[in-house]
């Protein structure tokens, strides 16, 4: 890590295209001190005894913000240990990702325990060395759906309980958490997660349009990954038979509140599923996320999701996760500036809106846009320099850069 910022000084990044939620600003600049964004505008005079950077023309963004992310560079974040969290974490701020939620999959509660408390110690002792910041925990696996596992090891699925999600949320560092809507026990765990103010999402599910808005009304707001382990009008036939029944999709488009994701690898969803999500949703209720394994930046080859040893075996043929038979697919294995180009081929989306659905977006509706997720004075200096072609040229996590 490059230490671009004098300890208490004055960085600048100019001579750029400043991304803001709404807009952008040609020949911006931002100016951040004592880690945290002073201005970010028009271009004007800056301190003289400030440390410049010369943005060349670049788009100046704000750091990217994964609300589903499993690992990378090797690591799992179910590996339940703070060196897993921190190699994951720098794979990603190579990619941009300036925040990001450690995922948990189905696993023993010892293995969630694991990663909950690696993550709390990692949040603790943060610093820019460490990479992408820990905003606390996505608590996506155990409880899915035992038809909606997907790649997830099938043996670390079940129903939620009090007694094992109630510790989870004790911990205080949940900040995103996913059941199924259909499962026993659901009710009181959106109930319980909403009380401790996360992201209540439904997900791994094969739920109808009633027990979504029984979901909905125990406060869930976002449904993972659209279109990928969730019910259909077509799977839910095969749960009930006829009339035909709506499903998570049509509630999800049906309803303004609700936030969704989307997986934009140009694997999992063809482009016209990106736009159609783009146009149903706006920039404001959709979020990208990476859902990416252990094998982002690794060469082909086998690799487990979840834990190292017991996780279930997945194959990466050097750009997607794929089941071991190789048909399925088994999650993501590229970053989040990889979701920024394809989403932007994709869609009719200016670019400050496909960045938006990377940082604040996701920031917003997890409720961590206080701190991050955008260019706005206060907020922490985390600034990603991108070419015209969306690829990252230089990334600066609270004022000192990266790399």
């Amino acid at each position: 890590m490059k230490n671009s910022q004098r300890s208490g000084g004055t960085l600048v990044i100019h001579n750029g295209t400043v991304i803001l939620p709404d807009r952008t600003i040609e020949n911006g600049v931002v100016i951040a001190e004592r880690g945290r964004i002073a201005y970010a505008g028009k271009r004007k005079a800056f301190p003289k005894d400030a440390t410049v950077v010369d943005a060349k023309g670049s788009y100046i963004s704000p750091g990217f913000v994964d609300i589903h992310v499993h690992g990378g560079a090797g690591a799992d974040f179910m590996d339940g240990t703070p060196d897993a969290i921190r190699t994951a974490a720098r794979c990603h701020a190579r990619h941009g990702t300036a925040t990001l939620l450690p995922t948990t999959t189905t696993g023993t509660p010892e293995r969630v325990g694991a990663l909950i408390q690696a993550t709390a110690e990692v949040m603790k002792t943060w610093t820019p060395g460490d990479g992408a910041r820990p905003g606390g925990v996505h608590l996506y696996g155990p409880f899915f759906a035992a038809d909606k596992i997907g790649a997830h090891p099938k043996e670390g699925r079940r129903d939620p309980t009090p007694q094992e999600f109630a510790r989870y949320f004790a911990s205080g560092v949940i900040r995103s958490a996913t059941c199924a809507a259909e499962l026993p026990g659901a009710e009181a765990f959106y109930k319980a997660a909403k009380k401790r103010r996360c992201l209540v999402t439904c997900g791994h599910s094969n739920s109808t349009w009633e027990e979504m808005a029984k979901a909905f009304k125990a406060g869930m707001r976002h449904v993972d990954h659209f279109w990928c382990a969730m019910s259909s009008v077509v799977s839910l036939r095969s749960r009930f038979g006829t009339p035909m029944r709506a499903s998570m999709e049509q509630f999800v488009l049906a309803e303004e509140e609700m936030s969704t994701e989307v997986i934009a690898d140009g694997f999992h969803l063809e482009d016209a599923l990106l736009d159609f999500a783009y146009r149903m949703k706006g920039s404001k209720r959709l979020c990208l996320v990476t859902d990416s394994n252990r094998a982002v930046d690794m060469p082909p080859g086998d690799y487990r999701v979840g834990h190292h040893e017991d996780g279930a075996w997945f194959y990466h043929d050097g750009e997607v996760g794929r089941m071991p038979d190789r048909t399925g697919l088994a999650s993501s294995s590229m970053g989040m500036d990889h979701m920024l180009r394809v989403m932007l081929k994709a869609t009719r989306a200016p670019v400050h809106e496909i960045i938006r659905m990377a940082s604040t977006t996701p920031a917003e509706r997890a409720g961590l846009s206080r701190d991050c997720g955008s260019l706005e004075k206060g907020k922490r200096a985390d600034v990603v320099l991108l070419d015209k072609k969306l690829r990252v040229k230089r990334v600066f996590l609270s004022g000192q850069e990266f790399a």
